[in-house]
């Protein structure tokens, strides 16, 4: 389905260029925005402009941790309504981890309304048992689960190998999606150098070892990055850590409104003079 609406500011006049853009609620094609601390207004005025292209808002790092509790409720209550699910990033999971209050965590994630939970392991090290473990808690508590692989220290490089098999290891244990960590940099950790380019190398085995890359989100914080991301993997391809500024620039790319991407539309689309 194009994602081409009827209340577009040129529906009538120009057609979107790209054709398989999907539309909400969809599970290929997602954008997970980051959230490093937005006001109410400012969430609202995000929402209001660009809710039809956002599907997931994480709460960054251990932050919802230091909102006033109505506050965050409130975020929360915001997205609900234009039906994008929100989650706490996953630092603040691995805390309760280690301070051993897991179940508390689940329950006040439930009281504050947040919908989906992250479990990672990016700082501290979890025996796969264990994470097996967290992912199917949160499920019984009534969370979608978004798992994630990577680790934060840039020293600790990606193995695709176990990657790949942790990967389908979550998905059997009934996470959602599994997101490469990408920080929110995009650079020196997960499939990034240090300079924010991407090693296709890397990227080729796991999405080849995955095979069905709608079961992966790809933090992907840079402009530049969703650029290369969608022209080597399509439109629908799903990203995360999406700065909120660039949601719309994101979402243009998707649908060949911008030179890196409309130039692979026009290859196939026949002209019209």
């Amino acid at each position: 389905m194009n994602v081409a609406t009827s209340n577009g500011a040129w529906h009538s006049v120009v057609a979107l260029p790209e054709t398989r853009r999907l539309a909400k609620p969809r599970s290929n094609g997602i954008t997970m925005v980051i959230d490093k601390g937005l006001g109410l207004r400012e969430t609202s005025d995000l929402l209001e402009m660009a809710a039809d292209h956002i599907d997931f808002l994480k709460i960054a790092f251990g932050s919802s941790a230091l909102y006033p509790s109505q506050i965050m409720k409130n975020k929360i209550a915001l997205a609900k309504q234009y039906n994008i699910e929100v989650y706490p990033g996953g630092t603040l999971f691995e805390i309760a981890v280690f301070q051993g209050c897991i179940k508390e965590f689940f329950h006040r994630a439930r009281e504050l309304g947040f919908t989906y939970v992250e479990v990672s392991e990016g700082t501290i090290d979890l025996p796969r048992k264990e994470r097996a473990q967290y992912i199917r808690m949160a499920k019984g508590e009534g969370f979608g689960v978004l798992s994630e692989i990577g680790k934060k220290d840039p020293t600790v490089k990606i193995q695709p190998e176990m990657a790949i098999e942790q990967i389908f290891e979550d998905l059997a244990n009934g996470a959602e999606k599994v997101i490469i960590e990408g920080r929110d940099s995009g650079k020196g950790v997960g499939i990034y150098n240090a300079e924010g380019k991407i090693n296709d190398e890397l990227l080729q085995a796991l999405v080849g070892g995955v095979k069905d890359h709608s079961h992966l989100i790809i933090e992907a914080p840079q402009t530049s990055q969703h650029n290369y991301l969608l022209v080597h993997l399509g439109p629908n391809v799903n990203l995360g850590n999406v700065q909120p500024h660039d949601v719309l620039t994101l979402e243009s790319t998707r649908v060949g409104l911008r030179g890196d991407t409309l130039k692979e539309c026009l290859k196939s689309a026949p002209r019209s003079y």
